[in-house]
């Protein structure tokens, strides 16, 4: 989950630009148009093996979640139940951890394998691969089934990362949307790897109760172990078109899916300063369609 301070968004990303310390090459980003953008990231073998080199057991144990103020617009933050407590639940091939630079800094976030016509994409955050509004992260890696250390499946790169344009360029949080397509790993696509995808969902409208999955590390959690939490959501009363779903997850959990009838339809996204426990997951629409069905074919 990522708190920002929404009024701050352009400053913070100048900021952390400004932080930048000397890391890998960063490709052009080609951008798609409409609502899709689109960025090359590890496309060669020496720059796929640099990263996971990169990604040794302490860099990923030592990595950050990213951690900013998030602002209400209007009124009070919250509305309907809270204090949903998430629970510890046994790792999946389908969820995995992810892991990116940006800003010289290392951080985490959670993601889904997805269905997708080139079974190779991980559903994840915008603020997981892009700024927000700024630059795309690099050294971006996802670990299906990570669990204190452990890597069963190994360690994908990405080939392309996806964010809405509406992200990229404003760190609108409506649209906080963000999809890797993972590079082969010993000649196999990442689904023909962990043996299974999550199918997803869009329009299906408001109020519904899932499953949202993550690894939450920002304390009292330490980003090890799986978490879920589970329960009814509403529509959030304070100016986003997000849903809102009692939860302790924390940092680090940025990107998990949220899964409700066997398909993915959200993902752990935001809270505001001041509200504990809720989680804020954006709406699956037709802007995150869009991009979707960009990135199920890259």
């Amino acid at each position: 989950m990522r708190t920002i301070l929404k009024t701050a968004t352009a400053a913070l990303g100048a900021g952390a630009l400004a932080l930048t310390i000397s890391a890998a090459p960063t490709a052009t980003a080609a951008r798609t148009g409409g609502h899709v953008d689109s960025h090359a990231a590890a496309t060669t073998k020496a720059e796929q093996q640099r990263i996971t080199a990169y990604w040794t057991t302490g860099r990923m144990k030592s990595a950050i979640p990213r951690e900013n103020k998030y602002v209400p617009l209007k009124g009070r933050p919250g509305g309907g139940t809270s204090g949903a407590t998430a629970v510890q639940v046994p790792t999946t091939a389908l969820f995995g951890k992810v892991f990116f630079t940006e800003g010289g800094l290392n951080y985490v976030c959670s993601g889904t394998v997805t269905q997708s016509g080139n079974n190779s994409l991980v559903t994840t955050a915008g603020h997981c691969v892009n700024e927000g509004p700024g630059a795309y992260v690099t050294n971006f890696a996802f670990v299906p089934k990570y669990e204190n250390g452990a890597r069963p499946y190994g360690t994908f790169t990405a080939k392309t990362l996806l964010t809405s344009t509406e992200w990229r360029t404003s760190g609108d949080f409506n649209h906080d949307i963000g999809f890797a397509v993972m590079n082969p790993l010993a000649g196999k696509t990442l689904v023909g790897t962990v043996g299974g995808s999550y199918p997803i969902a869009f329009n299906l409208g408001y109020n519904l109760t899932f499953d949202a999955y993550g690894y939450p590390q920002a304390s009292p959690y330490d980003g090890q172990t799986l978490w879920r939490c589970s329960g009814p959501t509403t529509k959030d009363t304070n100016g986003s078109t997000d849903n809102r779903l009692p939860c302790t997850m924390t940092g680090g959990s940025s990107g998990g899916g949220w899964i409700t009838g066997g398909r993915l339809n959200s993902l752990n996204s935001f809270g505001y300063r001041g509200e504990k426990d809720a989680m804020y997951g954006p709406y699956f629409g037709s802007v995150e369609q869009a991009v979707y069905t960009t990135a199920s074919t890259s």
